[in-house]
């Protein structure tokens, strides 16, 4: 594993930890197998060289579990060591499509060795720079069917064509009703000083992060979406885990990262 795909085995070294906290905000039973002492490595390598570190994979998490059971089609799109399909409960019948490079996936089977889904889970083996549209298809997927999208810690590895891009082709896939789940990085974080040894860090793992935005709705309102996006740190503090205050998205000029709900054909939210 390398590159992005390494970043699948840090995330979930990550939920592992969290997940052993007396005070977890969720508990992933499969993180600890998918990270694999890889994933500890560099988990233990980030927290060396940033002295600041925001609970990101937590909070976001916890957000994303909240809502993607709320469909029953559902696609992760660059699925990496993500377990829902294991460890959440799914509404009967649930087919849930996991996108992501065949490397990636193969070595999630590995490590799962013979866990049981939750649901029907369909991997479904292709770069996302290929037709993934056509192999989704391939796989049962129905257009005409209200989607869940989860795009989770995906958007900040693609510059910004790309990003357009696969955004234009899922919102192509997506029926009234589709709703949209993803994290943003605001361009101002982007390029703060705090986050710096992050950013460097990243690029050093061969997965620089290019894009960020501040202007989620910006983004997805003029493909059809209603969109509702939540400051992190806002979000962090609801559970108890920002230590620093929260300032509104109305004032203006603060870095900040985003969770998005967008919802598929109903009105605008601003």
């Amino acid at each position: 594993m390398h590159g992005v795909g390494l970043t699948s085995l840090w995330v979930a070294a990550w939920r592992a930890v969290e997940s052993e906290r007396p005070d977890a905000l969720f508990h992933d039973p499969f993180a600890r197998a998918l990270a694999g002492p890889e994933g500890f490595a560099v988990l233990a390598s980030a927290r060396a060289a940033s002295p600041i570190e925001a609970p990101t994979i937590p909070v976001r998490t916890r957000y994303f579990d909240a809502r993607i059971t709320r469909g029953t089609q559902v696609v992760l799109l660059a699925a990496g060591m993500d377990s829902r399909a294991f460890r959440l409960s799914w509404p009967p019948g649930t087919r849930v499509y996991e996108v992501d490079q065949p490397e990636v996936l193969g070595l999630k089977e590995q490590r799962l060795g013979g866990a049981v889904p939750a649901c029907v889970r369909i991997p479904v083996p292709i770069d996302l720079a290929h037709d993934w549209p056509g192999a989704l298809r391939g796989e049962g997927f129905r257009p005409e069917a209200p989607t869940v999208w989860l795009l989770e810690g995906l958007l900040p590895y693609l510059d910004e064509t790309m990003v357009r891009s696969l955004l234009a082709r899922l919102s192509a896939l997506s029926a009234e009703g589709s709703v949209l789940l993803t994290d943003v990085i605001g361009k101002l974080l982007l390029d703060a000083p705090q986050l710096r040894p992050m950013v460097e860090f990243v690029q050093r793992l061969g997965a620089p992060w290019k894009y960020g935005t501040d202007d989620p709705e910006g983004l997805l309102e003029p493909l059809g979406w209603s969109v509702k996006a939540d400051d992190l740190g806002a979000h962090a503090a609801e559970v108890g885990r920002w230590p620093w205050p929260v300032i509104p998205r109305s004032v203006p000029g603060i870095p900040r990262s985003y969770l998005v709900e967008a919802t598929r054909g109903t009105a605008p939210s601003r």
